[in-house]
């Protein structure tokens, strides 16, 4: 099936095809290591920008003026 898509799409480099090939090879890995991942370490992973355990500094803080 796929020779006949590729044969009827035109003069289709060979770098092409393998870009697409890495492409889904690279995609399909990081969507299983992503779905292997314990619920829990997700959890505390998108928590972690809304917690206010380090105190971030003020306004007054930031200037650079002497």
């Amino acid at each position: 099936m796929f020779k006949y898509i590729l044969e009827n799409a035109g003069n289709i480099n060979w770098m092409a095809i393998a870009a697409l090939i890495t492409f889904f090879t690279i995609f399909i890995l990081s969507a299983a290591v992503v779905l292997r991942k314990d619920k829990a370490f997700i959890q505390k992973m998108s928590m972690m920008p809304l917690e206010d355990s380090i105190s971030q500094p003020t306004e007054t803080e930031n200037r650079h003026e002497a």
